[in-house]
């Protein structure tokens, strides 16, 4: 096979230097086919790109990034399928099999995407069969790591390009219904670039002041009238899970095991970045005792999903810094694990959630390819056993659509219909929270329709609202408020901790963590 990429002379950009894309696990070939496009080009847009990388990127290298010199490679033949970035009409000596053109809010071409940028959000994705109009896949990119107009279009871009292998590959694909907005016309990019830098330094300011962003659990006890009755927040008043505000709780999973009840989460340390997985016991009333570290390891960790099988306990934590899916054993409850196995390794999947269906158990997870957004892409696996081995989904990764694709809890059943918690990241990460009915799931096929969205309000204050679980008649979710420095700073020296007064020092003497979280 002989993949060709038709892109704009005009405006070369990194993103277009790929040497080959991964089919079928074998990596195919690209040569680039450069066009010269009738599409207009905003004055002043490359300076206005240098400018973000210096104050947004800190001087790093983006997709968007405007190539010096075009690289002329060799071609390799005439294009078994042809991939036209560009807005210019066809090659009618073009004999390709496949010729797709990539489309942003249903129109083609870089100017597309910017104006999409432009009016406030990344657009709709298509990837559009040219020779029937026939829509091979669609998707919409999370802007979690977006930063500023370049920023946007390397996201949209690195998205893009991750749609392209399972269309190639002949995988089935379950084409999500995407309603996309209409394109404005391009405006006059110099005042959205300005006023986002003006927003990262006004970000930088707040997070001098502010822990950002710090998330924190909340917790009640329902009988009947819990989330996945009532289809929103409503029922018992919630109440938080104090912290130390140095530090913030997410991810909360609670679990019975031995006659005691435990609820588990991410605990991160605002002062280094980095996550371990502690936990807290509860009673028929609310927490007793104390937080208690229960597993770290030399890189981050979050989302603990939990597990009973051949009466043991399993964590599966998150451990895309590592680039695997591990699974432990409980050796002491709660306080114990021992690393037990990979189940899949080479990969960024986050959240994983497992379920059992029809004989088998499924794994779901925010699946990333190295670029573009943490929550956007679903990926399924699926085996026999627990311990695997695990084989992907046949369509994978199963779409791609910020609102609807990561894990935010446990399945749960009701009345016999299989549902999932989802993170709507459609206006931020953890922004809101959908529950979403599985229709269809086997190694071959997947459905689901989100029924109800969750999101902060009176009955939840706070900013954001991303996870959901629950055991017995506990009930957990968590949500992200402003916490000032000096909050922790004041309880450090009321309580003759050190180490609080010398983390508001060091605040300002070093760069504070940008994880999602």
């Amino acid at each position: 096979m002989i993949i060709e990429f038709r892109c704009d002379r005009a405006q070369p950009r990194l993103w277009m230097c790929r040497e080959s894309l991964r089919v079928n696990d074998q990596d195919i070939p690209v040569q680039i086919a450069w066009t010269t496009t009738p599409d207009p080009h905003p004055a002043g847009l490359e300076a206005l790109f240098e400018l973000e990388r210096i104050v947004l990127r800190k001087g790093k290298a983006g997709g968007a990034d405007r190539l010096k010199t075009i690289p002329e490679r060799p071609r390799a033949g005439n294009p078994d399928v042809v991939v036209d970035f560009t807005s210019a009409a066809p090659d009618p000596n073009c004999a390709a099999e496949l010729y797709l053109r990539p489309r942003f809010n249903g129109h083609a071409g870089e100017g597309a995407a910017l104006s999409a940028i432009l009016a406030g959000d990344l657009p709709v994705i298509e990837i559009v069969n040219e020779r029937d109009g026939t829509v091979m896949d669609r998707g919409h990119p999370s802007a979690e790591i977006a930063a500023g107009l370049s920023g946007g279009l390397d996201t949209v871009m690195a998205r893009t390009l991750s749609m392209l292998p399972p269309i190639l590959s002949g995988a089935p694909r379950l084409v999500p219904q995407l309603a996309a907005p209409a394109n404005s016309v391009p405006r006059n990019p110099a005042p959205f670039v300005l006023r986002g830098v003006a927003t990262s330094i006004a970000k930088e300011i707040y997070r001098l002041c502010c822990y950002a962003p710090h998330w924190h659990v909340g917790w009640r006890y329902a009988d009947n009238a819990d989330v996945w009755r009532t289809g929103d927040l409503s029922g018992p008043a919630w109440n938080v899970l104090g912290d130390p505000g140095n530090h913030f709780y997410a991810d909360p999973v609670p679990v019975k095991w031995q006659g005691r009840t435990f609820v588990f989460f991410e605990d991160l340390d605002h002062r280094t970045g980095k996550g371990i997985i502690s936990a807290i016991e509860f009673d028929g009333n609310g927490p007793i005792g104390a937080v208690q570290p229960v597993l770290e390891e030399p890189w981050h960790l979050s989302y603990p999903f939990l597990i009973e099988h051949d009466g043991e306990l399993w964590m599966i934590p998150e451990s895309t810094a590592h680039r695997d899916v591990p699974i432990y054993k409980c050796i002491r409850f709660p306080d114990k694990w021992e690393r037990h196995a990979t189940l899949l390794t080479g990969l960024e999947l986050a959240d994983v959630t497992i379920t059992q269906h029809n004989g088998l158990h499924y794994m779901f997870g925010a699946w990333r390819d190295g670029t573009g957004g943490y929550s956007d892409t679903l990926a399924i696996y699926y085996a026999e056993r627990l311990f695997g081995p695990w084989q992907p989904h046949a369509a994978n990764p199963i779409l791609m659509d910020r609102a609807t694709t990561r894990p935010a809890g446990n399945f749960v059943t009701v009345d016999g219909r299989l549902w999932r918690p989802v993170q709507d990241c459609s206006t931020g990460y953890g922004a809101a929270l959908g529950l979403a009915e599985v229709l269809e799931l086997s190694p071959t096929t997947y459905r689901q329709a989100v029924r109800h969205l969750l999101k902060p309000g009176p009955l939840w204050t706070g900013r954001k609202l991303h996870t959901l679980n629950r055991c017995g008649q506990l009930e957990v979710i968590d949500g992200s408020r402003v916490q000032p420095k000096t909050t922790a700073l004041l309880a450090g020296l009321r309580s003759g901790d050190r180490s609080s007064q010398w983390d508001w020092h060091s605040a300002l003497a070093k760069p504070i963590s940008r994880r999602i979280h």
